[in-house]
């Protein structure tokens, strides 16, 4: 299913907002995406190709639904190859000649690293060490999707790139926050003792169309259940706070943090807090929905507040965010909307990988 953005927020607006754009993504001929065929990956794969660039992406498909693989097949300059970035031989299969590279592969909902603790943890260690090898043997730069959760709980709001968080490093959520943890220490010890071009995005709440709908976080599950006429779940009391940057501003940061020759690591999130009862609330007004709102056990280890400082990324980065909740979550919503009725009635085919 193709979505159709505004001009506004379309490949060309990166383009006039981001001072330099075309010239850094006009001279990076080509890229590799490692979990490309997932949510963020998507979106990112699908501005650089409309820049010209050549994407080739690397996913083993285990939390990638196969519309979302699906939605670059057949687009001019782009690939697909199925394997595990964990595994040193991928790099035989996707070579080491790019100009970037965007390490994102890792389950990144709780209910993804929850399932796949070890595969999350060998993403952020393994997968690491692979995107740095193809990195340094092409001569590319390394941008490291790293996360919000690195902060874990944190005691400082909001919170700074300076501080050092308060992490449970054994706790159900730590498979996920302790393998970013280690990913960024890694980046960072190959560009201080190798002098490797690298660029480190902590990525806060992000969301939009494309998501998985059964993902297990917050916006699609709201969305979901409101669409179907269901009550929205919301854990504990829903005073819990968070972030939420639409995925078209996080792909506009990933791209201005790899122009850059910032090594970070940089916050990129909407600075604007909201709890997840004010969530749950506007997601059900924006569908029109009559659904209940009802309450559940909160979950482990469930941060209290999140919300990030991002003057490091307007100074450094010349970025903020420009989608507003309303305009974000509306256009999240009409993207579900179409996409449970389409799916109950046109089965998505898997994507053609190599």
């Amino acid at each position: 299913m193709q979505v159709n953005y505004p001009e506004s927020h379309g490949p060309n607006a990166f383009r006039r907002r981001i001072p330099g754009y075309q010239r850094r993504v006009f001279g990076m001929s080509r890229v590799l995406v490692t979990g490309g065929a997932g949510f963020l990956g998507v979106h990112l794969g699908k501005q650089l190709l409309g820049a010209g660039v050549e994407v080739i992406s690397v996913d083993d498909l285990s939390t990638s639904s196969p519309a979302a693989a699906a939605r670059l097949r057949g687009r001019p300059g782009y690939r697909l190859v199925h394997g595990d970035v964990c595994d040193p031989g991928v790099i035989g299969r996707v070579g080491v000649a790019f100009d970037t590279v965007f390490h994102l592969a890792s389950p990144a909902s709780p209910l993804d690293y929850q399932r796949l603790p070890i595969a999350t943890l060998r993403a952020g260690s393994e997968g690491t060490a692979t995107a740095v090898e193809i990195a340094q043997r092409g001569g590319g730069r390394l941008v490291l999707a790293s996360t919000s959760e690195v902060y874990g709980d944190p005691q400082q709001h909001p919170q700074r790139e300076s501080y050092w968080g308060n992490v449970n490093p054994v706790g159900q959520r730590s498979v996920y926050d302790e393998a970013k943890r280690y990913a960024e220490a890694l980046v960072f010890a190959h560009h201080r003792k190798h002098g490797t071009d690298v660029g480190v995005a902590r990525i806060f709440n992000t969301y939009g169309p494309g998501m998985r709908a059964d993902d297990g976080r917050m916006v699609p599950t709201f969305c979901r259940q409101a669409l179907r006429g269901e009550p929205l779940t919301v854990s504990g009391t829903g005073t819990q706070t968070r972030s939420l940057c639409y995925v078209a501003d996080t792909v506009a940061g990933l791209i201005a943090l790899a122009r850059s020759d910032f090594s970070g690591p940089v916050n990129i999130g909407n600075p604007t807090e909201l709890t997840v009862l004010e969530v749950a609330e506007l997601i059900r007004r924006l569908a029109d929905s009559d659904s209940a709102i009802e309450f559940s056990a909160p979950a482990v280890d469930d941060p209290q507040r999140r919300c990030p400082d991002i003057s490091l990324a307007r100074q450094e980065l010349d970025w903020q965010p420009r989608v507003d909740h309303r305009t974000g979550l509306s256009r999240t919503l009409q993207w579900f909307r179409m996409t449970l009725d389409h799916s109950r009635r046109n089965p998505v085919r898997e994507p053609l990988a190599t």
